[in-house]
């Protein structure tokens, strides 16, 4: 064993916290290699074991092996996501095609497949308890669902196709980074940027001084179209340049294209699908999902498209009379939205976002709101542990206490935008819960907030701070897991169920007794007015026709995409026409209210996980917004009523199904109304 390399042995951090200050870039290859060989020969024992098949020398079997993989892969996935230099973006695009064909070798493995299909078939007189008897089941079905049962040639192709679609999500990767970093746009002077709070200015300042842009102010892309400043600029021509930027990243028919790189996944994705006996990737993917079928899916999406779209054009009509009475003299177009938007906002509810600023302060946001309702509702501490690394500068490290003193795992909490970070807020795990492998959890968030000048106070808008709260939620999934085996840890739940936790959580940034704990002025300490804490309550509803619109404008994309069968061939040169064409069909072709992304920097579904599952976000909205309800109905903010929610939900992760699970929270199915109320969706205006 080489342990000159710190990837190849067991941390002796606390919870198994990665060594990140001893780790290098030029680790990751070798214990890549290690990892994947010790893997391989671990799943070949068990397949070549002479001895019947049991479930302890099969299945569970199959969750102790790979430790090492594990390991490696956590640290370099959250490496290449958060912290990604040139030599990590070279070692992720040799790495990822060798992952697809390891994990290719072990779920094709005729003898292994053979052992859980035999245990399958004898399920009813195995006698097992109910979580083991569902790893039986999802095991199973992984399988079937990666080719196990394929004749040979078919899964040759196979393996060919997940080889070369890993390579391509590395690809959208890198191309939207680098294009991302490119299209910041530069401003020379600061008379340019009226409007901007100062802290803003400053960090603009700060963003281009770290590029060698002394004197200039850079604006930084987030990953959605709207960027965050729109709401704020006076000067119209640059809010157009910003959003112009925003549109155009992977589009400019340059190295960074994503045109080539999106149009061969989803030849691809609908060859695989077909190989696998579905009519399309939307078909596949959907089928393993809690809505069951992408005619599901995309049903509730049709639903809700018209009336988020009469509710669009009514703001739309309401902003162009905005811009009349400002004396604007131009046609109200994209990049205008947000400004006049947030103009009828302070005008109909009194809520200047750029004056809530100071009441939004990161720190106190964290601890006397993320934590604190985390703390009421589930009795867990935060403490500080800055002896403990982080994997860059400014990660923080937290150790989080159960409500009985005990440790339960480490939260990770990384807030700053850098140029080696992709764009968008997610959540990851480092280790994961297990009882099997005595594993607490480590999790990290990730956000995307420009970083102030040194001694200066972080300022969050309100979207910021709901994102904090939301991306916490996801961190309780992780850190409250209770389940034995790692495959159902913490958020490894069906896609268009994930977000749900996530979602529910978000619901505690208003409410009253949090709200009244963190939102107070930076430099005075002194609190949110009441009076406005209601008057942002009541703007919360104020603009759901574009925020719907806009995001089922992806979501519908999104499936529009991998709805194509694998007979139709699109060119590079065709993905403008077809995003059109999509967008006319469905009925959200909305010029004012662009996509929430564009395909060619939609990267939840052509790099990350949500390939034909963005809908995700509001088939889990349904659940969410019963839940709201519950919480109101039964006290708000109660240790007993986190409690139900911890053990019948968060704590189970993946072990159960997830639809059961919800039923025992809730005492019976979801409920549609609820959400439609939210996202002002009745149709009763």
């Amino acid at each position: 064993m080489n342990t000159g390399n710190p990837l190849l042995v067991p941390s002796e951090l606390p919870y198994g916290l990665p060594p990140f200050d001893e780790i290098r870039a030029e680790h990751f290859p070798p214990a890549y290699a290690r990892a994947m060989a010790e893997h391989a020969a671990e799943v070949a024992r068990i397949a070549d074991d002479p001895a019947p098949p049991t479930v302890d020398n099969t299945v569970v079997a199959l969750e102790r092996a790979g430790a090492l993989l594990r390991r490696v892969d956590a640290v370099f996935r959250n490496q290449a996501a958060c912290d990604a230099g040139d030599e990590i973006r070279r070692v992720q695009a040799e790495t990822a095609p060798k992952l697809a064909a390891h994990w290719d070798e072990i779920h094709l493995n005729p003898g292994l497949f053979g052992r859980i299909d035999a245990l399958y078939a004898r399920r009813a007189e195995l006698e097992l308890d109910a979580e083991t008897a569902w790893l039986l089941e999802r095991t199973h079905l992984e399988f079937q669902r990666a080719g196990a049962g394929l004749p040979a040639d078919r899964q040759a192709r196979l393996r060919e196709l997940n080889a070369e679609l890993s390579a391509l999500a590395t690809r959208f990767e890198n191309n939207l980074l680098a294009d991302t970093n490119d299209l910041a746009v530069v401003v020379d002077d600061a008379a340019e940027l009226a409007g901007l709070p100062a802290d803003g200015v400053a960090a603009a300042a700060e963003a281009a001084a770290a590029r060698g842009l002394s004197g200039k102010y850079l604006l930084k892309l987030r990953l959605p179209t709207a960027q965050p400043e729109l709401a704020a600029l006076e000067n119209r021509a640059l809010r157009e340049r910003l959003f112009t930027a925003s549109v155009s990243r992977g589009n400019r028919d340059n190295e960074h294209d994503n045109k080539e790189v999106l149009a061969r996944a989803v030849r691809l994705r609908a060859e695989r699908a077909e190989l696998l006996g579905y009519p399309h990737h939307a078909a596949y993917v959907i089928a393993d999902e809690t809505a069951g079928t992408a005619e599901a899916a995309q049903g509730l999406l049709r639903r809700l498209a018209p009336v988020a779209v009469a509710n669009a054009d009514a703001e739309r009509a309401e902003l162009r009379r905005r811009v009349d009475t400002d004396g604007g003299g131009f046609a109200l177009r994209a990049w205008d939205w947000a400004y006049y938007a947030e103009r009828v906002r302070e005008e109909r509810f009194d809520v200047d976002e750029a004056a809530l600023r100071p009441y939004f302060e990161l720190e106190r946001v964290l601890r006397d709101g993320v934590f604190f309702a985390a703390g009421r509702l589930y009795g867990l501490t935060f403490t500080e542990r800055p002896d403990l690394p982080g994997y860059a500068d400014g990660v923080r490290v937290f150790e989080v206490l159960d409500s009985d003193g005990s440790g339960l795992g480490l939260f990770l909490g990384d807030f700053y935008t850098r140029d080696t970070k992709r764009g968008g807020a997610w959540m990851d795990n480092l280790v994961d819960q297990s009882h099997l492998l005595g594993e607490r959890p480590v999790v990290v968030n990730n956000l995307n907030i420009g970083r102030p000048p040194a001694g200066e106070p972080t300022l969050l808008t309100f979207d910021e701070v709901i994102t904090l709260f939301h991306e916490f939620g996801h961190a309780l999934h992780g850190l409250l897991s209770d389940v034995r085996y790692p495959k159902f840890s913490g958020a490894n739940v069906p896609r268009d169920f994930v977000e749900f936790p996530s979602q529910v959580n978000e619901m505690w940034a208003l409410w009253p007794e949090v709200l009244a704990h963190y939102a107070r002025h930076h430099r005075t300490g002194e609190p949110l007015p009441e009076e406005t804490a209601e008057r942002l309550r009541a703007a919360q509803r104020f603009g759901q026709g574009y925020a719907t619109t806009e995001y089922l404008a992806a979501a519908l994309l999104d499936q529009a995409w991998h709805s194509v069968g694998g007979d139709v061939r699109i060119e590079p040169v065709d993905v403008p026409r077809f995003e059109a064409e999509a967008l006319e069909k469905a009925g959200v072709a909305v010029p004012e209210v662009p996509p929430r992304y564009r395909s060619t920097y939609f990267a939840h579904i052509f790099r990350g996980g949500y390939s034909a599952g963005y809908y995700s976000y509001i088939w889990s909205e349904v659940l969410d917004a019963d839940t709201v309800e519950w919480f109101r109905e039964n006290g708000g903010l109660t240790r007993a009523n986190g409690d139900h929610f911890r053990r019948t939900l968060l704590a189970r992760g993946g072990s159960t199904d997830p639809m059961a699970a919800f039923r025992e929270f809730r005492g019976r199915d979801p409920e549609i109304e609820p959400l439609l109320r939210r996202r002002n969706l009745t149709g009763e205006g």
